[in-house]
């Protein structure tokens, strides 16, 4: 299950995506977002759909190990989708017990499972293809006009950057910590929800103990190099927009369009 979650993770490629400037991926994930939640019907959903195929084709990143990390909100979709599918008001379909299904339920659990799972991949495909540097760089650098307001954009970049590197970390000395409670006796798969809880115990603890001796290294790493913020830093490979960044953000402008279309005319 740890090994599933692939929030964070680089992969690396030689694709056009990968050589994108992180600022227009940045937008085109926003913009994929905002249309993701545009669409309520069937022609929405396919054209999201035929968007989606063709980012993860162009990232060159293998769609199973890019699917890997549905297997971590699987019980999430479960649970959302019951919900949806019992509880919303409407044309009975079907009835068990005090439980209904209605048309608009399965609706909503249908269009509200598919926006989640979408969601994930396309966020994905951003994570996969950029370095956290680059995320970082290009989250400063799209936000660089709120320090007019003395909003610590560097800062926010930096602990985004530090919080997307600790993940995979974490998920790896999680991964040994539980693998050496197991040698030791410990059991995570047996009994109630409520056992299993307690079960985590001898888990959570050392892993809390790993990460805050992790991030005090860090702190006292960054004190020791004088670290003080992003006045006055320079870049050692500051951003800079080439052609297929222009041409990206024209094709991201018109996918827009085409999805503000469509969801007025349908």
């Amino acid at each position: 299950m740890l090994r599933d979650i692939t929030l964070g993770q680089y992969y690396p490629a030689d694709s056009i995506l990968h050589k994108l400037d992180p600022r227009v991926k940045l937008f085109g994930t926003l913009i994929y977002i905002i249309s993701l939640f545009l669409f309520d019907n069937i022609w929405g959903i396919l054209w999201i759909t035929l968007a989606l195929v063709c980012v993860v084709r162009l990232s060159k990143v293998p769609f199973s190990f890019m699917i890997r990390g549905l297997r971590s909100i699987i019980i999430l979709l479960i649970v959302a989708g019951v919900f949806n599918l019992f509880l919303t008001p409407g044309q009975e379909i079907a009835s068990f017990g005090i439980f209904k299904i209605t048309m608009e339920g399965l609706r909503n659990a249908s269009l509200m499972t598919v926006r989640m799972v979408y969601l994930i991949i396309g966020t994905s495909i951003m994570t996969l293809t950029t370095t956290p540097n680059q995320l970082t760089d290009g989250l400063e650098k799209s936000l660089h006009g709120l320090t007019k307001l003395n909003v610590p954009v560097h800062e926010i970049a930096m602990m985004m950057s530090i919080a997307l590197r600790f993940i995979p970390i974490l998920i790896e000395e999680t991964d040994k910590i539980m693998k050496a409670q197991m040698a030791r006796g410990a059991d995570f798969e047996s009994g109630n929800i409520f056992q299993k809880a307690r079960n985590m115990v001898p888990l959570l603890v050392p892993l809390f103990v790993s990460a805050f001796r992790r991030a005090y290294d860090l702190a006292q790493a960054m004190e020791a190099r004088c670290y003080n913020g992003g006045e006055g830093r320079t870049k050692m490979k500051p951003l800079k927009y080439v052609s297929r960044d222009r041409n990206a953000y024209i094709l991201i402008f018109v996918a827009f369009v085409v999805t503000i279309v469509l969801k007025v005319v349908l």
